[in-house]
C-alpha cells in the first residue's frame, strides 16, 4: 500500500531510457535524501518493476547506483559493489542483518491528462518532499559507454612546411596511461591529488571518468580521507606549457566575442570546474573526517559532469576550427578557491552558491546568443551544461545545510549541554559573501532555477561582499583598477572584477 504522504517522480515515460537513475529530494525544511530508482523490466508500462532504496549501502556507505541486481524466486536484492552486502528491494533487509530504507512505487493516471505518473512513499523525516534531481545512470563497460560525453579529440593538427611537419602545440595530446603504470593510486583521495595534478586536458577528464567509475563500481573501495598522512592537493592545478594563462581582463570580451572565443572561455571554465570538484574533496575531507561517503559520491559526480561539460564544449571548439589551448585563458576561478582554501563553509558558499548560481542566471543569455546566431549544436550543450549545473548548485545548497547543522551540534555540544543554538543557514551564508567576496551580487536573477536548487531570494537579495581591498601606498584601494602592494590581493582583486568574463556575459 502506498503512503498517505506521496512524492510525484516523474511521468512514466521519462524514465523509460535506463534502467537506473539518482533520485534527489528536498523537502521544504531543507531535509536532503539521496536514493536510487531502479526499473527492472524491458516491459514499457505493463508492468515497469520499479523499486527505490536509499543511495548509499549503510554498511560503509557506498555508492549503489553500480549495484548488481539478483532475482531470486521470491525476491529481488540490489548488491553492494564494495563488500557485496546484499538488500531486498522491496523490504530494505539484508542476510548480513543490517537493512536500509526502502520506498514503495507506484504508476498511477493522471485524471486530468491521463498520462502515467510515477509515485513513492515519502520519507518520515520531513514534509512537502520535492524531487530535485532525476537523472539517468550510465550502464555498460566504463571505456565501451561514452554516453554525453564527446569522443577524444583527432589526432594532432598538422602544419606543413617546405621540409617540415609540425604539431600545433595546442593539439599535443597525452601520453601517460590513465591508470599510472608506477605506484597507481590506491584510494580515492589518490586519485583525487593525481587528476588534479594533471596538467594535460584530456588526462585530466579520461582519469575523471576512471575514477569516479572505479570508486562506483567497487575498483576502489577506500576513500582514504581518514589516514594519518591523506595527499595534498597543489596550491594551483597545473596547466600545459602550451596554455597562455593571462590577467582576466586582457581576455577579448564585450560585442568583439565570436562564438569560438566565448566557447573557449566556457571550456576554460569547466577545466577549472573539474579541478574545483576533486580538491574540495581532497582538501577537505581531512579536516572533516565526519563527512559521510555520501559528500564524495556528491562531488565525484560533480567532477565527472565538468568532465563531460569539458569534453562537448572542445568537441565544438573543434569543430569551428579551434582547438581548445589556442586562444588565451585565465585563472579567476581558483583565486576564489584559494580564498577559501581554509574553510568548507566559504568553499561552498563562494563556488557552489555565488560563481555557479550566477552562472544559472547568465547561461540562459549565453544560450540565446548562440541560438541567434543559428548554432543549434552550441545551444544543445549549453542546455546540458546549464541543467546539470542547477544540480550542482543544489549540491552545494546541500552540504552547506549539513555544515551548518554540524556547527550547531557542536555550538550545543554533547548532550544538548550547550542549551538551544541555531545556525541560520541563510545568515551563515550572506555572512561568508561579506568576508569573502567584494562587491554586490547583481541580478537579474533566474529565480526558477535558483529555487529549484534550494536558494529563496533571502539567499541573493540585496547581497553584497565587503571584503576589503587591499592596502596600496598606505591607503585602501577602491577599485581593481587600483594596483600594486600585496601581489596575490591585486590577482584577487582583477579575479574578481572579471566575473562578466567568467560567466561570458
Amino acid at each position: 500500500m502506498m503512503s498517505e504522504s506521496r512524492v510525484l517522480i516523474s511521468p512514466l515515460q521519462d524514465i523509460l531510457s535506463h534502467s537506473r537513475f539518482i533520485l534527489t529530494l528536498r523537502s521544504d525544511t531543507g531535509n536532503y535524501h539521496g536514493l536510487i530508482l531502479f526499473r527492472l523490466s524491458a516491459d514499457s508500462t505493463s508492468n515497469p518493476q520499479l523499486y527505490v532504496m536509499e543511495a548509499t549501502c549503510p554498511h560503509l556507505g557506498a555508492e549503489m547506483s553500480h549495484a548488481d541486481i539478483e532475482e531470486y524466486e521470491d525476491s529481488v536484492v540490489a548488491v553492494c559493489p564494495w563488500h557485496r552486502y546484499d538488500f531486498d528491494l522491496k523490504t530494505g533487509k539484508s542476510e548480513t542483518g543490517l537493512s536500509t530504507c526502502t520506498y514503495a512505487v507506484q504508476v498511477k493516471s493522471d485524471s486530468q491528462s491521463g498520462e502515467e505518473q510515477v509515485w513513492m512513499a515519502a520519507p518520515e523525516d520531513g514534509k512537502n518532499w520535492r524531487v530535485v534531481e532525476l537523472r539517468p545512470v550510465s550502464e555498460g563497460p566504463f571505456f565501451a559507454v561514452r554516453i554525453e560525453f564527446a569522443d577524444p579529440p583527432p589526432s594532432p593538427i598538422k602544419l606543413t612546411s617546405a621540409s617540415n611537419v609540425i604539431a600545433t602545440p595546442f593539439a599535443l595530446e597525452a601520453t601517460e596511461p590513465v591508470v599510472p603504470e608506477k605506484d597507481p593510486p590506491k584510494t580515492f583521495m589518490e586519485w583525487a591529488a593525481l587528476i588534479l595534478n594533471t596538467p594535460n586536458p584530456t588526462l585530466k577528464v579520461e582519469r575523471t571518468r576512471y575514477a569516479v567509475h572505479a570508486f562506483r563500481t567497487g575498483i576502489i573501495t577506500s576513500i582514504g580521507h581518514k589516514v594519518s598522512d591523506p595527499p595534498r592537493p597543489p596550491p594551483q592545478p597545473p596547466r600545459e606549457t602550451y596554455m597562455n594563462i593571462v590577467e582576466p581582463g586582457k581576455i577579448q570580451s564585450g560585442k568583439r566575442k565570436n562564438r569560438a572565443v566565448m566557447l573557449h572561455a566556457l571550456a576554460n571554465i569547466e577545466q577549472w570546474a573539474i579541478d574545483l570538484a576533486w580538491d574540495i574533496m581532497v582538501r577537505f575531507g581531512p579536516m572533516h573526517k565526519d563527512l559521510p561517503p555520501a559528500f564524495f559520491s556528491d562531488f565525484a559526480k560533480m567532477a565527472l559532469d565538468e568532465s563531460k561539460h569539458f569534453s562537448l564544449l572542445r568537441a565544438r571548439l573543434a569543430s569551428l576550427s579551434t582547438p581548445y589551448g589556442s586562444l588565451p585563458v585565465h585563472a579567476s576561478l581558483w583565486d576564489s578557491a584559494t580564498l577559501t582554501s581554509k574553510s568548507l563553509l566559504s568553499r561552498l558558499a563562494i563556488i557552489h552558491l555565488v560563481h555557479e548560481a550566477r552562472g544559472l542566471d547568465v547561461n540562459p543569455k549565453t544560450m540565446e546568443k548562440f541560438r541567434k546566431a543559428g548554432d543549434k549544436e552550441s545551444v544543445d550543450v549549453l542546455e546540458i551544461i546549464h541543467s546539470d549545473e542547477v544540480t550542482h548548485v543544489t549540491t552545494g545548497h546541500r552540504w552547506f545545510l549539513w555544515m551548518c547543522e554540524q556547527q550547531q551540534k557542536k555550538m550545543r555540544g554533547e548532550g544538548g549541554e550547550g542549551g538551544l543554538v541555531d545556525v541560520d543557514p541563510v545568515k551563515a551564508f550572506r555572512d561568508e559573501v561579506r568576508r569573502c567576496w567584494r562587491g554586490d551580487i547583481k541580478g537579474p536573477f533566474n529565480i526558477e532555477d535558483r529555487e529549484k536548487a534550494g536558494l529563496s531570494p533571502e539567499f541573493y537579495e540585496n547581497l553584497r561582499g565587503e571584503m576589503p581591498y587591499p592596502e596600496v601606498d598606505g591607503r585602501l584601494a577602491q577599485n581593481p583598477s587600483v594596483k600594486g602592494g600585496d601581489e596575490k590581493m591585486d590577482r584577487v582583486v582583477d579575479a574578481l572584477a572579471a566575473v562578466r568574463v567568467d560567466y561570458g556575459e
